[in-house]
């Protein structure tokens, strides 16, 4: 250690130099400690000391070996020196250094590196020695595909001190023919890097004065992170601020590919990562994780997982995090098995016993309703001692929501605070959610009551489902009432409470309203979406006012807003229910014109339409353009398709359309086989009907309502009534009540059989279940009363009777063509007008 005594300049010469010293003041150099000797120091005599002698101002022992000549300040000759103050400040800042640096016990030194070397071959080579945290590889300045021949390595682990004492003993070790040096870390650099910085700010060396560099970098960093911070910023404004650091660091970086991230935009993502790429820094996990989430959030899962194994090639290992976003990518595109395969390889790479990968996969299995394995992973998480989080209550909750299952909503929503959390609005929110799904407004009220009492106010995602409950039951009123209580709490409504309130009166046909709101979103600053202009356009296509909805479409482009897809398609579903294909098809052209590609739903809305024409040449056709243009042809086009089959009765086409299906890998549900029944219904094949029967048992498919009513309908068209007897009382006993189409089917074929009186019964029997006849029903059942009532006049006498005062009273009244029909039944059955004939004129319309 070596020390000068000059007061009044600072200087630094090498052993040589010192022979011919001469100081501007005049002064002697004043005193030399050595490691041997104290003796005084003149221009005509030097220490015995090589390397170089570092003067100061002060009394201080300083480190000059020529490894820490680039640490401190030169200085020349003349230099004037300090105040006393600040040379006293700087003296006691020195002398605490040692003490204030910490040294990394997992830190270990390897020089003397082949060049050629690369991270991963230095990380398989040490690796043995215990698990490494990280890996800083020094590049060669003048070519930066070598390094410079020394790294640092941090262990990580329970032990990492043990760790880098095992690897210390390679010091010496040959690797690719070099003996390498490997020592442990004592410090060193820490400590003269803080000895640097410290006598540059208190300005030692004021000749040699510091650039603002790195105060400018500074601040851009701050100024970058302060604009990343804040949620209203543009990727304009931040991607600015950033350009201004003229040298960012990892965590700069890392924070742009974050950003970019979580706002699902991979492209930014990986155009900021590839540059921290192109900048020599090595991204860390955090980066890498990012990355991966800005492909999660994009659906594009084959780009999130492909970054993962460009981790892996790169040594690093996924943590926690990167599962987590993994396996939530996977939950929202619904692909539960690739989710769990990346569940059981996070527990494999030893990060089971973690509480965000088990709130991950639950969250994925509650969003496909597969609730019976969530409960399990709960359980199994609670086995290991994993206190579950509100947030995995949130989650049971929301998943029993989107099954519809209440009491277990319930039940969980108690289990809240047993668990010794508080019910949050999200908590509210679910329990709110479940009874707007189910059309039970009054009860989601009382919930919101109880939330408010509780000291919780609505948010706008809670008014918002409040509003969208009362458009789902139609009652605009209460979707209006709950926007102004809004106001009325200080609640600014956002766009999506506005696209609510807009619906409300779209779906009721008020369309002069639904503009005002449009109006005052622009007023209050709002700007319509392109969602906005969809909801509007499909008002005015669902009431069949195609005109207008291809002006909102213009109004829509005005605005800046481009149309999608799915805007058309509320106007090409307009036409198709209207029957006006030609007319749709030219729509589609349109669609093409103003640059909006056809979609799949555009095309099967098309096919759709064909099959109730029954023009399966061109539902064909359509079909045939959902594989030309690339789409994957799901179970909706198919049953389109099937649709048209079966309503020209080609039902060998259909078969063929089933195996297609089933090549495709697609599997019949319910759906499809309700419309094959009804195409084999149609025929009266009683046989092929029952077939198809057997083959849903046999696949597990439960039938529904429609199913055993398509099947009954093929029993009473066939003729066989005791047939079709059996498989209503089937149906009830499967727990499935009667509706009114089963009734009406099941009427009618009484009715056609000429049993009047059994039809009659079904009927009575029909509004005892509590359900409500329609007009239909009426007419059917007086047509078949009448046709027996010429040789069965007594038995059907009280029936009619009963009929036609019923119809009265609702109001119904029969067509002429029908009245003529049934006064041709009156003559035959009263020569003389009686009674009989007074009732049933009764439901004659007046001309």
């Amino acid at each position: 250690m070596l020390a000068a005594n000059c007061p009044n300049c600072l200087y630094t010469a090498s052993s040589s130099e010192l022979k011919n010293l001469y100081l501007t003041s005049g002064k002697d150099v004043g005193s030399y400690i050595g490691p041997m000797a104290l003796g005084p120091i003149s221009a005509r005599g030097t220490p015995p000391l090589s390397g170089s002698v570092r003067f100061f101002p002060i009394c201080s022992v300083i480190v000059a070996s020529p490894k820490d000549r680039s640490f401190y300040p030169s200085a020349q000759p003349g230099t004037p020196a300090l105040p006393i103050e600040s040379r006293e400040e700087f003296a006691g800042v020195s002398a605490n250094i040692d003490s204030r640096v910490e040294v990394d016990p997992g830190k270990i030194f390897v020089g003397n590196l082949p060049t050629n070397l690369q991270k991963s071959d230095i990380l398989e080579y040490f690796r043995s020695f215990g698990p490494i945290r990280d890996l800083i590889l020094i590049r060669d300045h003048k070519d930066r595909d070598k390094n410079a021949g020394y790294c640092f390595i941090f262990f990580g682990g329970s032990e990492p001190h043990l760790s880098a004492v095992k690897a210390s003993e390679m010091d010496g070790a040959k690797l690719c023919g070099r003996a390498l040096t490997v020592k442990l870390d004592d410090g060193r650099w820490e400590k003269a890097r803080e000895r640097e910085r410290s006598a540059w700010t208190l300005g030692v060396d004021s000749s040699n004065t510091r650039s603002t560099w790195h105060e400018e970098r500074v601040h851009y960093s701050q100024s970058f992170r302060e604009i990343v911070a804040d949620k209203a910023s543009s990727s304009t404004s931040v991607q600015a601020a950033f350009d201004k650091i003229a040298k960012p660091k990892r965590g700069d970086y890392s924070l742009l590919v974050t950003f970019y991230a979580q706002r699902g935009d991979k492209h930014n993502a990986r155009s900021a990562f590839e540059r921290m790429r192109a900048a020599r820094i090595p991204p860390s996990v955090h980066a890498y994780t990012s990355l991966v989430h800005a492909y999660a959030l994009a659906s594009d899962m084959r780009g999130a997982v492909s970054t993962v194994d460009d981790m892996c090639a790169e040594g690093i290992e996924p943590n926690e995090a990167t599962y987590s976003v993994v396996i939530n990518g996977f939950s929202r595109s619904h692909n539960i098995k690739a989710a769990e395969y990346w569940f059981n390889k996070a527990k494999l790479n030893g990060h089971a016993g973690n509480v965000v990968i088990y709130n991950s996969i639950i969250e994925a299995h509650c969003k496909v309703g597969n609730m019976e394995k969530a409960s399990a992973l709960w359980s199994e998480m609670q086995d290991q001692g994993m206190i579950p989080s509100l947030k995995v209550f949130n989650v049971f909750m929301d998943g029993y929501c989107r099954v519809g299952e209440e009491e277990n909503c319930l039940a969980v929503f108690n289990r809240i605070q047993e668990a010794g959390y508080e019910p949050t609005i999200v908590s509210y929110g679910c329990i709110i959610n479940l009874y707007v799904k189910l059309g039970r407004m009054a009860e989601a009220m009382d919930v919101s009551e109880r939330m408010e009492s509780q000291g919780i106010p609505h948010n706008k995602k809670t008014y918002a489902m409040l509003m969208n409950g009362y458009v789902r039951t139609g009652d605009c009123a209460g979707a209006v009432a709950t926007f102004q209580s809004m106001y009325q709490k200080g609640v600014k409504p956002d766009v999506v409470v506005f696209n609510a309130l807009v619906s409300a009166f779209s779906k009721k046909n008020d369309m002069s309203r639904a503009l005002e709101t449009l109006a005052k979103m622009e007023q209050e600053g709002v700007r319509p979406t392109a969602q906005t202009y969809s909801i509007v356009i499909d008002g005015y296509a669902r009431h069949g006012n195609i005109e207008m909805a291809l002006e909102a479409v213009q109004t829509m482009m005005k605005a800046g807003c481009r149309p999608t897809a799915a805007t058309y398609n509320s106007i090409l579903h307009g036409l198709v229910h209207q029957g006006q294909i030609e007319r749709a098809a030219a729509v589609l052209e349109d669609m093409n014109n103003a640059g909006v590609s056809p979609n799949q739903r555009s095309y099967t809305i098309l096919i759709e339409g064909c099959a109730k024409l029954g023009d399966i040449g061109t539902a064909f056709d359509y079909f045939k353009r959902i594989k030309d243009g690339g789409f994957a042809v799901d179970v909706f086009a198919y049953s389109s398709l099937l649709k048209a089959c079966c309503k020209t009765g080609r039902m060998q086409t259909a078969f063929a359309v089933v195996q297609e299906m089933k090549a495709a890998g697609i599997d019949s549900n319910t759906y499809i086989f309700n419309i094959l029944l009804d195409g084999w219904a149609q025929r009266g094949d009683l046989w092929e009907a029952a077939d198809l029967m057997e083959q849903m048992r046999r696949n597990g498919i439960s039938p529904d309502i429609h199913t055993y009513t398509s099947f009954v309908n093929a029993c009473c068209k066939a003729g066989d009534m005791l047939k079709a007897t059996e498989a209503f009382e089937e149906m009830k006993r499967a727990g499935l009540p009667p509706n009114l189409q089963t009734y009406t089917t099941l009427i009618h074929g009484w009715s056609s059989a000429a049993y009047p009186e059994k039809a009659l019964v079904c009927f009575k029997e029909m509004k005892e279940q509590g359900v409500k006849p329609d007009e239909a029903v009426y007419n059917c059942l007086m047509t078949s009363l009448l046709s027996r009532a010429v040789v069965a006049r007594d038995t059907v006498f009280e029936g009619i009777l009963t009929l036609t005062s019923e119809m009265v009273a609702l109001g119904y009244s029969v067509e002429p063509a029908t009245a003529r029909y049934w006064q041709n039944f009156l003559r035959d059955a009263e020569k003389i007008p009686g009674p009989l004939t007074e009732a049933v004129q009764r439901t004659f319309r007046s001309s």
